[in-house]
């Protein structure tokens, strides 16, 4: 059977000569046109290269199965390779789960109903009711799970079986005020995106514009970034900061806040859409 196939290719290994030659050849071979590359070396000697190739195979008879096993066999075992093809006939699967603020939640609907983000939401899990009719309002399932330290590993159970269930691809933390246990991020490896509201590594923890208010800083920002076993210290995929001066109260530097929240999460959210954040170690390649 003759299908299209449009493919976004990951890769990191050790750099050496002729890796962007074997990979072009390959799908050259394969009857593939490359539609974008880009790259990146730590160090051309001894070091780590990274890719990121989108190639389309127009009315080809070989199977996604045949490419990739083909792909092992022929270019990534002889170069020592980690590598991952993604394929954009699979439309990502997207969960959320959010607590009693709603700025990070409005802009993922929102842009999610407008087409931007080219994704499902199959669910919204929250400790809170606050904003069920909202998510409703969207067509979407709302899961009220309520957590408190006696219940919180049977809730989070719950959530993990509700995720798996939706086959959701990755998740979404879009200012979800619980932290996530080890079982539940080992569930998860990589695909938990978690917001901050502030810029990492300044003032973590509860009231950051407060402290950043009563510490006169002239910077304030926001990060998102993998969710680890590490609180706040997984591999940041986007960042940004805005200027304030002594003219700005608290609520002002809120406010502010919250706009680049919703900013830097949504470049984040699309970076892991499109296949474009490469994690090393605890570092990312976004491309």
């Amino acid at each position: 059977m003759q299908t299209d196939i449009t493919g976004r290719l990951l890769i990191c290994c050790p750099d050496r000569p002729g890796i962007v030659a074997g990979v072009s050849r390959f799908l050259y071979a394969c009857g593939a046109n490359i539609l974008d590359a880009s790259q990146h070396s730590t160090d051309p000697k001894e070091g780590l290269f990274f890719m990121r190739m989108v190639f389309h195979l127009e009315n080809t008879a070989l199977t996604q199965e045949q490419l990739e096993k083909d792909f092992q066999e022929k270019v990534a075992a002889p170069l020592e390779m980690e590598w991952q093809i993604n394929y954009t006939s699979h439309r990502k699967k997207m969960a959320i789960m959010v607590s009693k603020y709603d700025h990070c939640l409005m802009e993922l609907l929102l842009r999610w109903r407008s087409g931007e983000l080219p994704v499902d939401i199959p669910l919204v899990i929250s400790n809170h009711e606050d904003l069920r009719e909202l998510t409703e309002d969207f067509g979407i399932p709302f899961h009220y799970l309520p957590v408190n330290p006696a219940n919180k590993a049977q809730r989070e159970q719950e959530a993990i079986q509700l995720i798996r269930d939706s086959q959701s691809d990755f998740i979404v933390l879009a200012r979800y005020m619980q932290i996530l246990s080890h079982n539940f991020v080992s569930e998860f490896p990589g695909k938990i995106i978690n917001i901050h509201h502030s810029f990492l590594p300044a003032f973590a923890g509860a009231n950051p514009y407060k402290n950043a208010y009563t510490r006169g800083v002239k910077l304030i920002g926001a990060t998102a970034h993998y969710v680890t076993d590490d609180l706040d210290e997984g591999p940041i995929i986007d960042q940004d900061v805005a200027r304030v001066s002594h003219k700005h109260a608290v609520n002002d530097l809120v406010m502010l806040g919250r706009d680049i929240e919703r900013q830097v999460l949504t470049r984040a959210v699309v970076a892991h859409i499109e296949d474009r954040v490469i994690v090393h170690g605890n570092k990312t390649i976004v491309f």
